[in-house]
């Protein structure tokens, strides 16, 4: 069986609407956050897949470097805005905090 570009794609569409459900229905914030995550690697698969199948193609892959660093640094300010909601109201449910002054 031979693995071409529509094969990336198609998982690639995969996670990202998994990513997109979890987006929308989850309550926790940590699931949304999850479901960012998913897409942001929907994202680097099809940065990945179009590098290799297209010809100096070495963009894509710095491209998904970047996201890889711009994904770190979402976790770690999202880490501490999960923390302060916490902290502040007890919980992490999204849609019982509506503000993080008090």
């Amino acid at each position: 069986m031979n693995v071409g570009l529509p094969h990336f794609l198609t998982i690639s569409a995969l996670l990202f609407a998994l990513g997109m459900f979890a987006v929308m229905y989850r309550r926790n914030a940590v699931g949304i956050l999850m479901g960012v995550e998913l897409m942001l690697n929907a994202a680097n698969i099809n940065f990945v897949a179009f590098s290799r199948y297209v010809q100096h193609g070495i963009d894509g892959q710095v491209m998904a470097a970047f996201v890889i660093v711009l994904a770190a640094a979402e976790a770690a300010v999202a880490l501490a805005i999960v923390l302060a909601m916490f902290r502040n109201f007890g919980t992490v449910h999204a849609d019982t905090v509506h503000s993080l002054k008090r």
